[in-house]
């Protein structure tokens, strides 16, 4: 017996079939909304002013971001790692690296 599960987006704002999920963030906070095309590009355009004079980041995990260096950006634990052992830091091979430790290499690097 074969099964088919349709979902069906519905716009947020006015109950119409919505087209799309736009994702979006203000704040810290990320949001998203189902719009359909004519609320989607309202909204577009709505936020292309602040958009165009933005500057973009590059989210990491656990939503930390700006002023990091560049592997604590990136996520790249092997650097992390690597610089701990060397500064006598017990860590794991694998695993999550101990926010502590991310904080300390992060103010190493900038310094």
């Amino acid at each position: 017996m074969a099964q088919q599960i349709i979902t069906q987006l519905v716009d947020d704002l006015d109950g119409s079939e919505a087209s799309e999920t736009v994702v979006f963030a203000l704040d810290g906070k990320t949001y998203e909304i189902d719009l359909n095309e004519k609320n989607a590009t309202k909204l577009r355009k709505a936020l292309a002013p602040y958009v165009d004079k933005g500057r973009k980041l590059t989210q990491t995990r656990g939503g930390k971001r700006g002023g990091a260096t560049q592997a604590a950006a990136s996520g790249d634990t092997a650097l992390i790692r690597a610089w701990a052992k060397e500064n006598g830091y017990d860590v794991n091979d694998r695993g999550r690296v101990p926010a502590e430790i991310k904080d300390a290499y992060t103010k190493a690097k900038a310094a």
